[in-house]
């Protein structure tokens, strides 16, 4: 069924800068130096994504390093003019604390070793970004907000997804529902991996596994399309390559219970691609596809609308965004509690798909 255009509109906000902060806060973020960010781990999201992007911040600058391979210190202050006194390791990080130059300490590692360097970071003083997911378990996850309030200094999840518009759009229909009841959601993300061999994803130690990994993404969606928390799931795992995946998952598929009534499918595997998020409701449906990508997020409607708002960098985004959270003193659209929702689901799925069972969440 078509929405009268000026109805929808007024019910969505689509048109509307759903994350926009007050003027006065962005002409007080002006007058300050931009938040000195200091990475914690130098691999290929560090490298590849995440120093880049800093680039592009506005309230954002690289000043500092924390890593265990000697020798990219040099490649790195060669790039971004790092200063020998804003570089440091695994043992001698928790100097930064007398360092003025960092404020947020980033997290930036294997999920398994989240927790001990975000505890570290956290001790130091300085607010702490710790990528997604949080942490292993939600024990973990609970550690890390615990030494984080106990330092007094603010604590962001690296989802991405969370800054960019049209996700945000898809989290406004949640609450307005300009569709209808929100009846069922599908959520999916893969890749194709063949060079898995000798990566820390294979780990169950270090945080490997599909659902830890991409799964994330599918299972955050789930709950971000419906507004709601799950009170249920039930999951199951399987492998084509059980030489390779011995001790984590391949492919991941799970249900999730709403509250309400809606349901949530959700698959996630490095056997496949997939890149899809689709809501059902009374009404129409709308999705995004692909949505979680690092660029090119886009969807459509069932009565014709499109979701193609443009970004130019997702991380710069969310950095900044993150930086202004700290300037003026406000919540991180994201904060930890956040993370252990999602952890606390994922402990939920493996426990299903080990017994075979429906985990009640509540």
């Amino acid at each position: 069924m078509a929405l009268d255009r000026r109805n929808f509109i007024k019910n969505t906000g689509l048109f509307l800068g759903y994350s926009a902060l007050p003027l006065s806060e962005l002409f007080s973020a002006k007058n300050q130096k931009p938040i000195g960010v200091c990475l914690v781990g130098l691999g290929n999201y560090s490298a590849t994504v995440l120093a880049p992007a800093l680039q592009l911040t506005k309230y954002c600058k690289l000043m500092g390093i924390v890593t265990g391979t000697p020798s990219k210190i040099a490649v790195w202050q060669k790039k971004y003019g790092i200063e020998d006194k804003n570089v440091y390791n695994y043992d001698n990080m928790n100097q930064i604390a007398n360092n003025p130059d960092i404020d947020v300490i980033y997290i930036v590692l294997p999920t398994g070793l989240h927790a001990k360097y975000a505890i570290k970071a956290a001790n130091t003083g300085k607010h702490v970004w710790c990528e997604k997911p949080m942490a292993k378990t939600v024990a973990e996850c609970q550690s890390i907000i615990a030494a984080c309030q106990k330092n007094k200094v603010k604590l962001a999840i690296g989802y991405r997804m969370h800054h960019e518009p049209n996700t945000q759009q898809v989290m406004q229909w949640a609450n307005t529902k300009p569709y209808g009841k929100i009846k069922e959601v599908q959520a999916e993300i893969g890749y194709d991996v063949t060079n898995l061999e000798k990566s820390w994803r294979l780990d169950s130690k270090l945080g490997g596994g599909t659902m830890y990994d991409l799964g994330v993404y599918a299972l955050n969606a789930s709950r971000y399309a419906t507004g709601e928390e799950p009170i249920s799931v039930v999951a199951k795992q399987k492998t084509t390559r059980p030489d390779i995946f011995t001790e984590t998952d391949e492919t991941t598929h799970f249900t999730l219970e709403f509250p309400s009534g809606a349901i949530a499918h959700g698959k996630t595997s490095v056997g496949k691609d997939m890149h899809l998020l689709h809501v059902d409701c009374e009404k129409g449906w709308y999705q995004l596809a692909p949505f979680s990508m690092y660029n090119g997020v886009k969807g459509n409607t069932s009565d014709g609308q499109l979701l193609n708002q443009y970004i130019e960098n997702q991380q710069a985004k969310q950095m900044d965004d993150d930086a202004l959270a700290i300037i003026n003193n406000k919540p991180f659209i994201v904060p930890g509690e956040e993370g252990l929702k999602d952890i606390r689901i994922i402990e939920a799925i493996y426990k299903s798909s080990k017994t075979g069972v429906k985990i009640n969440l509540i």
